[in-house]
């Protein structure tokens, strides 16, 4: 095999469709534009949303809702997940790190520790946020919480 007879497969390269070449090319003349009107002018660009004059969907919907810009987001991280890194790591330390290290929570979460689930151990944890349930949950098994 040589470079020079090399060539794509059959059917695989299309012509260039030449516009505007003459009425013998076949796409002279409106140049496959149609007849007038702003669609077929150079610089022609529709808004986003227009729908022909009708009123546009995001003007016919009526607006509702509010966003807090200052509403400050927590990844919750329930006790059975904490026992489960103590009984498969054995640790008694948990910080942010060993649960970014184990895949519960990303670089910047925000952790809130809830009290779903059972803890057997005595652990020393440390997050943003506890629930009420969880600090007594932990504090009971003789571990202590302490927010960052």
């Amino acid at each position: 095999m040589n470079l020079n007879t090399l060539s794509p497969a059959k059917g695989a390269v299309k012509k260039e469709k030449r516009i505007a070449r003459g009425q013998g090319s076949g796409h002279g003349g409106t140049s496959t534009r149609g007849h007038k009107g702003a669609k077929s002018r150079s610089g022609y660009k529709r808004k986003i949303g227009f729908e022909g004059g009708q009123m546009p969907l995001q003007r016919r919907v009526p607006k509702f809702g509010f966003k807090n810009i200052n509403r400050v987001e927590y990844k919750a991280v329930n006790l059975d997940m904490l026992q489960s890194i103590v009984d498969r790591k054995n640790i008694t330390d948990i910080t942010d790190e060993v649960l970014r290290d184990n895949g519960l929570v990303s670089n910047r979460d925000r952790i809130k520790i809830l009290g779903r689930g059972e803890l057997k151990a005595t652990i020393n944890v440390s997050a943003h946020k506890f629930s009420a349930s969880a600090k007594a949950m932990i504090e009971s098994q003789g571990g202590n919480c302490t927010e960052i």
